[in-house]
């Protein structure tokens, strides 16, 4: 019997606990077999090389969570495949482009993009899919491309785009962040938090990414999504301190799917997020920093989703989600198994720690 595994953030491991699949380095060289039982030296090798996150067992009985469960079925395992499957493609067709100007074909990269999608059966069996893959090492920054390329699908449908703005949003997706595969992966993944001059070195990816993209045959909002995703509608951004409307309509949509990606992607500091911790993260500064008018749908439909699960929060109580605060959306009303209610806005100590 396949024995199930989860994700773990390297900050997250315990003693004792299992390596379920062999862990390597950037140069493709072993550092753990599976099976290799954890324990504070093999920590620290992990931390020494920068290993996000490894893959570790578990008994099937600790799939408690909705994101546990979705992992140990079949149409993820189906889905996990068939994306492995796709990556190398995706990972060559854009290294080619970067290291020798051979242009990567649209088309080619649809027919990954309806590859993968074909395996879910709507957008928020996609975005849980996503939630669960570990991407190798070597291939994070691909991996945030492609993700971001496939989320763009549901979100782009969320927005209610029209068929032609959902599949440029798409392209969008797959390029905009290219400019990082110029940059060193060590300080992409950095662990600790970059020194200044790393930050302004980092922050150099979207001209970089624009000098690659703005001679090819891409329609202009590609081009301007590469530019402009970090800037912000406060002026709060880069490079150039954009505001308002003089960010593109297409880099915007780009930033919050850039945000929401990274936010549900496995981190050295941390697990990924949960959708309320999204959605909290969002609510906090994200209306000033987003376009309120395309950062609140995508909110509320991450919230609508989660209606009637059962979560366990912060003080150890289980509830029912049984109402969305459209005020509040990390806020929702709960309902105990006895009937009480919980107004998680009225109560802010308590907070939603896992989703059933």
């Amino acid at each position: 019997m396949e024995v199930p595994m989860k994700n773990v953030a390297r900050m997250a491991l315990e003693n004792g606990m299992v390596i379920g699949e062999d862990v390597y380095n950037y140069q493709n060289e072993l550092l753990y077999p599976k099976d290799t039982v954890v324990n504070e030296k093999v920590i620290a090798k992990l931390a020494r090389y920068s290993i996000i996150c490894v893959a570790v067992k578990e008994e099937i009985d600790y799939a408690a969570t909705h994101f546990e469960k979705v992992r140990l079925s079949n149409e993820f395992k189906y889905f996990e495949f068939t994306y492995n499957d796709c990556m190398p493609i995706y990972c060559q067709m854009m290294m080619n482009f970067v290291e020798k100007g051979v242009p990567a074909r649209m088309n080619k990269l649809m027919e990954l993009y309806v590859k993968i999608t074909s395996c879910a059966r709507n957008g928020e069996q996609l975005l849980d899919f996503l939630y669960n893959m570990l991407p190798r090492e070597d291939d994070m920054t691909h991996a945030h491309c492609l993700n971001s390329a496939l989320i763009a699908g549901v979100f782009g449908t969320w927005w209610k785009l029209s068929k032609e703005d959902i599949f440029l949003l798409i392209q969008c997706g797959f390029f905009y962040d290219i400019g990082k595969l110029k940059l060193p992966q060590e300080l992409l993944w950095k662990p600790d938090k970059l020194t200044d001059l790393e930050f302004t070195k980092l922050k150099t990816h979207t001209m970089l990414g624009f000098d690659l993209l703005k001679n090819q045959n891409l329609n202009e909002h590609v081009i301007k999504a590469t530019l402009m995703h970090h800037e912000r509608c406060d002026g709060s951004g880069y490079p150039s301190k954009l505001r308002g409307d003089k960010i593109d309509i297409f880099a915007k949509y780009i930033a919050v799917i850039d945000a929401y990606e990274a936010m549900t992607s496995a981190r050295t500091y941390r697990q990924s997020l949960h959708p309320f911790q999204v959605i909290d993260h969002f609510e906090k500064d994200g209306y000033e920093k987003f376009d309120e008018a395309i950062l609140r749908p995508i909110l509320y439909h991450i919230a609508a989703t989660q209606l009637t699960f059962n979560v366990r929060l912060s003080n150890d109580v289980e509830a029912k989600i049984i109402e969305i605060n459209k005020a509040r959306l990390s806020r929702p009303l709960l309902q105990t198994e006895d009937g009480k209610l919980i107004d998680l806005a009225r109560q802010p100590e308590i907070q939603i720690a896992a989703i059933y």
